[in-house]
């Protein structure tokens, strides 16, 4: 084999290692502050401190209407809720996802699950979290909860996501 094809074939094999990356995110999603991390590197449920306690009890996400990135009276509940517990954990950041259903264009439904992200970040810095804490990201319909053609299942993809991490800078 010449150079260039070992090189090209390096280069390859680094390529598709990149995109294979299931801890992405940490251990389970998630790391860990002080909350005593169990298998899943979530901690303990009951822990008020623990990413596991946030998900399960404060609520990790928002629903939106169709063709819609304008915050619920439930979704701000849920986020009044997120907004105390981050300012209470300051020892995590996290990132927002905005998601839709598969109904509408690739762009277009990027583009909508931007808005929900940023409604989202808006909120949270509106009720005094620091926006070095946020970050968002739009999966548009690429990631959905539910496949299938039928209401139920687009409204569970209609959302918004708040994934933390631990350290203050994500």
């Amino acid at each position: 084999m010449t150079i260039a094809a070992k090189s090209l074939l390096l280069i390859a094999a680094l390529a598709l290692s990149a995109c294979n990356n299931p801890d992405r995110y940490g251990a389970g999603g998630a790391g860990g502050a002080d909350g005593g991390i169990d298998t899943t590197g979530l901690g303990d449920p009951s822990n008020p401190t623990s990413i596991a306690y946030f998900n399960q009890t404060v609520g990790d996400r928002v629903l939106f209407e169709v063709d819609q990135s304008t915050l619920t009276p439930e979704a701000r509940t849920v986020l009044l809720a997120q907004a105390q517990w981050l300012l209470t954990n300051g020892g995590y950041a996290a990132i927002i996802e905005g998601h839709a259903d598969e109904q509408g264009t690739r762009e277009y439904n990027l583009a909508l699950g931007a808005r929900r992200a940023a409604a989202v970040q808006n909120f949270l810095i509106s009720q005094g979290v620091p926006a070095n804490r946020l970050r968002t990201i739009s999966y548009g319909k690429e990631r959905p909860l539910e496949v299938c053609s039928e209401e139920a299942c687009y409204a569970k993809n209609r959302r918004s996501v708040t994934v933390l991490s631990a350290g203050a800078g994500v």
